[in-house]
């Protein structure tokens, strides 16, 4: 597992509407929220995926840029992006097994898939908080992470 300090590996992706990109490298200079998710199927990863995408502005006010990740082909990301309107970096194709050999995240052995796993990235790729589900619940919620980086940066929260 990843700990909060380490900078976050090296992970290439393909994304459907924003072409390749390499983590941490595409998010510098901002805070990164990535989420790895179980896949189109999975409603906990619905739900989470329309939360970012509706907490969109704060997110933005405080600098942050999420991306998300799974093992769905091409095809079903689309209408996945499409179905919630998802206007951030949704990568498909990923290799279950290589992911979690990178990030450490918990794989589903039969189908393989991702269990949701969530990071928040400092500005220079740094883990600040890693969060690991092994199952379906256990995940990233936006207004827990608006928090964290309005703490990190001394801001004052809105009431």
């Amino acid at each position: 597992m990843l700990e909060p300090g380490t900078v976050f590996p090296q992970l290439p992706i393909h994304t459907i509407a924003h072409g390749d990109m390499v983590l941490p490298d595409a998010l510098a200079g901002r805070y990164g929220v990535v989420l790895l998710y179980r896949g189109a199927w999975c409603p906990y990863c619905n739900a989470q995926l329309r939360a970012f995408q509706h907490a969109r502005a704060s997110l933005e006010k405080v600098g942050a840029q999420v991306v998300a990740l799974s093992v769905d082909d091409e095809d079903t990301t689309r209408e996945l992006a499409d179905k919630h309107q998802l206007s951030y970096p949704i990568g498909f194709g990923a290799s279950a097994h290589e992911i979690a050999q990178a990030t450490g995240a918990f794989v589903n052995p039969d189908p393989a898939y991702l269990q949701s796993t969530g990071f928040v990235l400092d500005r220079t790729g740094r883990i600040l908080v890693s969060v690991y589900s092994s199952g379906a619940i256990g995940r990233l919620v936006p207004a827990d992470v608006v928090g964290l980086i309005e703490y990190v940066d001394g801001m004052p929260r809105e009431a």
